[in-house]
């Protein structure tokens, strides 16, 4: 893989890529790194004739802090969409994303269409489906990281000990038993090891969830906006069946991938076996296969 460095939406973004084809830009989640959370996808991707591109979303090093601070989703996706125009991306592109990236692939494929050809989207679902999840008992308690981070002493615990708790929750709650997670807690530290980008990672939380805001008809009006709306594009999203942070059933999934289909006939939802959180990093064979059989069905 070859490193890169592009200014887009103002941020100077740090990104790996391989491979020559349409542009595959490849979205990762929190607490994670982009080059780590893909290392398994990006070479399958360009061996499939893609253009594979991993960026650290903004303030994730080595991708440069926003000078105005702004974690909010909207400037995310504004984001995304910048990144495809400055990597030369066509109509043909693809959009891949897990956990916050998977948000941001919602919202980029909804509001900029034309430049996205297909969706792939991991662990977090359709805004519909994870605004339902997250207002029930289990919802809350699994997602704890939401409600915790928006607390002052959060910044500090997050900070100490070489950041134990988010360690511990690579290890122990993000991923599925017996899964190493050595490398996802390399890159974590790497990403977000100085104080100034540990805050503006837990910014992601306190900006677009917090306490004043979540719950209000504004609130509402601006997250329907970005991802209210299913994309019209074939789209595939993929679970993990040991996922204990965003927990689905069967019913559930099946739901998704028949409101994906109502919206795209070519889109569909399936589970990965054995998976946690960290689809893409924890079972790559199986994960990989359905990737790419999805883009070769939909090409």
């Amino acid at each position: 893989m070859n490193n890169g460095r592009i200014t887009a939406n103002g941020i100077d973004f740090s990104y790996v890529e391989e491979g020559e084809g349409p542009l595959a830009l490849l979205l990762h989640g929190f607490p994670e790194s982009g080059d780590v959370t893909y290392r398994h996808l990006i070479p399958a991707l360009a061996a499939a004739g893609y253009r594979a591109v991993a960026p650290n979303m903004r303030a994730f090093a080595p991708t440069a802090l926003p000078s105005d601070g702004s974690m909010l989703l909207s400037d995310l996706v504004d984001d995304v969409n910048a990144l495809h125009q400055e990597l030369g991306g066509g109509g043909d592109a693809i959009l891949v994303g897990h956990d916050w990236g998977g948000g941001m692939a919602w919202a980029a494929a909804n509001t900029a269409p034309e430049r996205w050809s297909r969706v792939v989207v991991s662990d977090v679902p359709p805004l519909r489906f994870f605004a339902a999840y997250a207002n029930t008992f289990e919802g809350i308690e699994n997602l704890n990281h939401f409600w915790f981070i928006q607390m002052d002493m959060a910044t500090e615990v997050l900070a100490a000990d070489d950041m134990a708790w988010l360690r511990q929750g690579l290890q122990d709650k993000w991923t599925a038993p017996g899964f190493d997670a050595t490398q996802e807690i390399d890159g974590m530290r790497k990403a977000l090891g100085e104080p100034a980008r540990l805050r503006a990672a837990l910014d992601l939380y306190r900006t677009n969830f917090g306490t004043r805001q979540m719950g209000t008809p504004e609130w509402a009006a601006e997250h329907g906006r970005l991802w209210g709306d299913l994309p019209s594009q074939p789209t595939l999203y993929l679970h993990g069946t040991e996922d204990k942070s965003v927990v689905l059933d069967q019913e559930t999934l099946t739901s998704i991938g028949a409101a994906l289909a109502e919206s795209n006939k070519d889109s569909e939802a399936a589970f990965v076996e054995g998976a946690g959180h960290i689809v893409p990093a924890e079972q790559p064979e199986r994960y990989n296969e359905l990737v790419l059989r999805f883009l070769a069905k939909t090409s």
